[in-house]
């Protein structure tokens, strides 16, 4: 018979937090190609949204250290997917591996602020540069305007962000994109009237969201390759994803 084991919990929260570890650079070089990591770190000691860990020994002498996670589907960079908006749409799992990569290109746009982007707006900034299937990340170019999404900035006195709308999504949807990104001088979660038909004309034709991107600024082309694959669990709504740029990969420039 073999010897009982006990579990050795370390409960809720992990030892190690962004203070007591070293992170990898947010860009280095590989096979000469230049690689952007777009991704919020997310540590759970200081994250506002739900994440918790459970990490135990189930091996004892061996070890082997196993974690339970409990988290929310729209926590840090995540992808939001069809299901999201509509129970009647795609959840991740009913999605093709293809649907999230491709050819991504990062617009800054010259607008004011409070301003709700429109057809014009997105088709003076893009032209003849978008193109089927890309992943088009928005963002605004006064740098005064943006602020991390979903804080206590959100919807407060300082909050003058760009807003979505109808007319910006069905240009959008016209043009046949595979995914909207958000850098953060737009808003994606502003008044109703804007921000419930952008996402039920874009989901109704199965297009992604990309939310909470981080590190935009250290891109040095506005066109590039970009990868950001959920795990594909049915029925399930949104993902927290590892999303990454790649410049100067044949095929995926301007």
């Amino acid at each position: 018979m073999s010897d009982f084991v006990t579990y050795d919990w370390e409960a809720g929260k992990p030892k190690r937090t962004a203070a007591n570890v070293t992170l990898p650079p947010k860009t280095f070089e590989k096979d000469g190609l230049r690689i952007v990591d777009l991704t919020k770190v997310i540590d759970p000691s200081t994250e506002s949204r739900r994440c918790n860990l459970w990490r135990f020994n189930t091996g004892g002498a061996v070890p082997d250290f196993h974690t339970n996670v409990d988290i929310g589907s729209h926590l840090g960079t995540h992808c939001e997917c069809p299901y999201h908006h509509d129970s009647n749409w795609p959840s991740v799992a009913e999605l093709p591996v293809s649907q999230f990569m491709g050819r991504g290109i990062y617009v800054k746009l010259d607008l004011p602020a409070d301003h709700i982007i429109t057809a014009e707006d997105l088709d003076k900034a893009l032209g003849k540069k978008i193109r089927p299937h890309d992943t088009v990340i928005l963002d605004s170019l006064d740098e005064s305007l943006r602020i991390p999404p979903f804080t206590s900035l959100t919807g407060s006195d300082k909050d003058h962000r760009l807003q979505v709308g109808a007319d910006m999504a069905q240009y959008l949807a016209d043009k046949d994109v595979q995914c909207v990104g958000f850098g953060d001088g737009v808003a994606i979660e502003g008044k109703v009237d804007n921000v419930k038909p952008f996402h039920d004309i874009l989901m109704a034709k199965n297009v992604t969201f990309l939310e909470v991107l981080q590190n935009l600024d250290q891109l040095h082309t506005d066109t590039f390759f970009i990868s950001y694959a959920p795990v594909p669990i049915i029925g399930l709504d949104s993902c927290p994803v590892r999303v990454y740029a790649i410049e100067g990969m044949p095929g995926f420039t301007a």
